[in-house]
């Protein structure tokens, strides 16, 4: 069977960066709360990410909150100039850890600010605008407000780019008549296919699109699904859900997050993999399974 279609490149902003990068989240406490049990740890992880090639990290001030910022910083600052880090705002963190919107266009701005600040840097990358929505799945509404307050703070020269996170394509589209979008944050996985069109769409465009929770959501049967075809091409169930969203689409750029070197070293070859169609085929049936 032939191999399935396979770029290992793709375009964020100004950057040409390999497709596989990292998620920070996991480096702050429990529940993305408070310090880590092991900061040492956490530093060792983002320079090894960084060493394996891994030239997108994605990160937000609300990890912590603070924490995972100020950990990236410590790891990694200076930054190679090839390294694009994306953050996002537009929500805050209670003192329960709970997660509050936070989308009035003040509110965005000191985001920012925070972002910047604890990076040290003087102006971000890429800043995705976290819509609340139903958490983790969008809600329609305008977020032009939202979206404008972005584009002041680009003109000004603290953000370069701009992007969305848990949004619509009626979101994007209304983003899209204010400012460029050059990346979407959403829920999508092997079996979590809401989005399937949109990725498509988003692909013509030439818009980078970063799914978040892998491996969310499946059902026993489905893990077995998948378990049984991973063991088969010589992968774990993750690294087989990482190589088919990478198989999936072009514009796909992955950010699975961990504090463990061992994941992030397993999750980094899973960029190795390369699905013959057939193994796609099966990996891609796996959402049409009851259960």
């Amino acid at each position: 069977m032939s191999e399935q279609a396979f770029e290992d490149t793709f375009i964020l902003g100004t950057h040409r960066i390999p497709r596989m990068g990292y998620g920070a989240m996991q480096l702050a406490g429990p529940g993305v709360f408070g310090p880590p049990k092991d900061r040492d740890a956490a530093v060792a992880v983002l320079r090894e990410a960084v060493a394996l090639g891994v030239r997108h990290i994605d990160t937000s001030d609300f990890y912590g909150p603070h924490v995972t910022n100020q950990i990236l910083c410590e790891a990694l600052h200076p930054y190679p100039e090839s390294l694009v880090i994306v953050t996002k705002i537009g929500a805050v963190r209670g003192s329960d850890g709970s997660w509050l919107p936070a989308q009035e266009p003040e509110q965005l701005r000191q985001a920012v600010h925070d972002n910047l600040r604890n990076l040290k840097l003087e102006a971000l990358d890429v800043v995705n605008l976290r819509v609340m929505g139903n958490v983790h799945a969008p809600a329609e509404g305008s977020i032009a407000r939202q979206v404008e307050a972005l584009a002041e703070m680009q003109r000004a020269g603290l953000v370069r780019h701009i992007g969305l996170s848990n949004v619509t394509a009626a979101q994007i589209e209304e983003a899209q008549r204010i400012v460029p979008i050059v990346c979407v944050q959403n829920q999508y996985n092997l079996i979590s296919r809401d989005d399937d069109a949109l990725v498509d769409a988003l692909a013509a465009q030439g818009i980078a699109y970063v799914p978040f929770f892998p491996l969310g959501g499946f059902s026993p049967l489905r893990s077995a699904a998948l378990s049984n075809i991973a063991e088969s091409i010589g992968a774990t169930p993750m690294q087989a859900a990482l190589a088919w969203l990478l198989h999936r689409a072009p514009n796909i750029l992955l950010i699975p997050g961990t504090s463990s070197l061992g994941h992030l070293r397993e999750n980094i070859a899973a960029a190795q993999i390369r699905l013959s169609g057939d193994v796609y085929a099966q990996l891609d049936a796996i959402a049409r399974m009851d259960g």
